[in-house]
């Protein structure tokens, strides 16, 4: 006869009581080892979860590190050796100069003209998107022609200028990075004060405590004369209303650069620069994007002031501008703390850099027009309240006495100039794009 299964009943409560005692004990035993066993295994599998969990992110982290200094814009002995060979001076009596906002349009042609003449010159630039970044790309390539290397990384990062300032005992910092542009303010206010106001004092803090501290020229702006109707503009006029917030940003530079000066015996000179315009220009300025208006044939806004009144600009050259930012290089005198500590005062300058000669917007496209031969589709409309100012001319007798700063281009010469690169770069041939 087969063997009968026994019911659960007879398992849990079997007939013969001391077998009962002697089972169940058994059976006891047998139910907490495996009860003990599973939860062995649980816990094992538990700790290989985890341990493998932490593997992972570590390796990931390890990936990350990794892809991060692989992608890193600066560091390391090759970024080293090329920040070094750029800063070696070639001239007597030369300079090692940091020059912050390379990419952009004067300080590319700062860049260029230090170069040129034996100077030592570190490039930093963000490449950011505010207009085009290929045009900054391309200038930097333009630099790079004449051994010029530009960092990339920005004034806010305290780090990257400890390091440069720690690869290079540069001897003048040119800082003109800066937030540009006065309508702008009112679409991204808070990029001014990230730029113009905190990466001036990242830049300031980064100055004041290297060894030895260099002499510093940077670049404010003429639109810090703001609603002052007193023409034309003198560096001893009162600054102290502001029409756009850009021009508040640059207000405070000069008092916070004043305050460096003060307090750490920084060398200091500020240009207040006059609307400067030619070639490798900002597309955002009213002669670039009249330009480009034009050759396609769309209209062109031109804004006019109260009562109808054209408005004018003091517009000054590039070449012009960048006499101005070496002569303000060659005679600023050096700082004179170490250490971060004063040990006696320093110079504290400020400049107009401008061309003395106003010219109204309706004039300039006229000039334009006949550079370009193509007639402008004008729509002239009432200047809004956005930060604009009617009128700027620049006094310069300053600049002329202190810097031996004289303009010699005027805007007929100098439009000419800015079209024929304009058609080059954007590659126009007979007024008509080629493909």
């Amino acid at each position: 006869m087969g063997n009968k299964m026994p019911s659960l009943e007879e398992e849990l409560f079997p007939s013969t009581p001391g077998k009962f005692k002697i089972e169940r004990s058994h059976h006891m035993n047998r139910q907490l080892y495996r009860c003990f066993a599973s939860s062995s295994t649980v816990f094992l599998w538990t700790l290989f979860i985890i341990a493998l969990t932490a593997s992972y992110i570590s390796f990931q982290s390890f990936i990350d590190s990794g892809s991060r200094y692989l992608t890193a814009s600066w560091g390391g002995i090759q970024w080293e050796k090329q920040v070094r060979s750029s800063a070696q001076i070639q001239r007597h009596g030369g300079m090692s100069v940091l020059v912050t906002g390379a990419a952009g349009f004067v300080g590319s042609h700062v860049s260029i003209a230090l170069k040129r003449r034996g100077d030592g010159v570190v490039g930093l630039d963000n490449f950011n998107d505010y207009y085009d970044p290929s045009l900054k790309k391309a200038r930097k390539a333009l630099l790079e022609t004449h051994g010029v290397f530009i960092v990339e990384g920005d004034v806010n990062d305290a780090k990257l200028l400890a390091k440069l300032f720690d690869v290079v005992a540069f001897t003048h910092v040119m800082h003109l990075a800066a937030q540009a542009g006065v309508r702008y303010a009112m679409e991204n206010p808070h990029s001014y004060v990230h730029s113009n106001i905190a990466g001036l004092v990242t830049l300031m803090e980064a100055c004041k405590s290297a060894n030895p501290q260099p002499a510093i020229v940077w670049a404010s702006s003429s639109s810090v004369y703001g609603l002052n109707d007193k023409v034309p503009f003198s560096e001893s006029d009162r600054t102290d209303q502001p029409a756009s917030l850009y021009a508040a940003t640059k207000k405070a530079g000069e008092e916070i650069t004043h305050t460096y000066n003060h307090i750490y015996g920084l060398s200091i000179t500020g240009l207040r620069f006059f609307t400067v315009y030619g070639p490798w220009g900002r597309p955002d300025m009213a002669y670039f994007s009249f330009t480009r208006n034009i050759l396609q044939g769309k209209p062109i806004t031109v804004y006019r002031g109260k009562n109808r009144a054209d408005l004018a600009r003091d517009f000054t050259y590039i070449d012009d501008i960048v006499k101005g930012c070496i002569g303000s290089l060659d005679t600023s005198e050096k700082s004179t703390g170490s250490g971060g500590k004063k040990r006696g005062p320093a110079p504290y300058r400020i400049f107009n850099l401008g061309n003395t000669s106003p010219v109204t917007v309706p004039t300039l496209v006229n000039i334009l027009e006949r550079h370009l031969k193509v007639k402008a589709k004008r729509n002239v409309v009432d200047m809004p309240g956005n930060g604009d100012v009617p009128y700027t001319h620049a006094n310069i007798s300053s600049a002329r006495r202190e810097l031996g700063y004289k303009p010699t281009t005027d805007l007929q010469t100098g439009l000419k100039k800015f079209v024929k690169w304009y058609l080059s770069y954007y590659g126009y041939n007979n007024g008509k794009l080629v493909n």
